[in-house]
C-alpha cells in the first residue's frame, strides 16, 4: 500500500497564508477579541512551520518541544488578554481599540 506525502511545502504555505491572515486582522480590525485571534493565527502558524520542518527531520525533536512551549505560551497569553479585555470593558464600556484611545475615563 502506498502511502501519500504532503510535502512540507504545502504546510508553509498554509502557514504564510495563516500567517497574512493574521497580520490582516491585527491591522483592519479594531475589536480587541478579532486583534487576539490574529494574534493566535500568527502563533498558530509558527507552530505549523515547526512541526512541518520537524516533519522533513523526524530524528530532531525540537520542532515539536518548540511547538509545545509557544501552545503553553499562548494558552496563557489567551488568558491574560481576555482577563484585560474584560477589564477594559468594565472600564470603559467597550472593547473597540479607536475609542478606547480616544476616551479618557476621569
Amino acid at each position: 500500500m502506498s502511502e501519500s506525502v504532503i510535502p512540507v511545502t504545502h504546510f508553509l504555505l498554509v502557514g504564510a497564508i495563516l500567517f497574512c491572515i493574521g497580520i490582516a486582522l491585527i491591522i483592519t480590525k479594531r475589536n480587541a477579541i478579532v486583534v487576539l485571534m490574529g494574534i493566535e493565527l500568527i502563533l498558530n502558524s509558527a507552530n505549523l512551520n515547526f512541526v512541518a520542518f520537524n516533519r522533513q527531520y523526524p530524528e530532531n525533536v525540537q520542532g515539536q518541544v518548540f511547538a509545545l512551549f509557544v501552545i503553553v505560551v499562548a494558552a496563557a497569553e489567551a488568558a491574560v488578554a481576555l482577563a484585560i479585555v474584560l477589564k477594559v470593558y468594565q472600564y470603559f464600556g467597550t472593547v473597540n481599540l479607536d475609542e478606547v484611545k480616544d476616551s479618557k475615563k476621569d
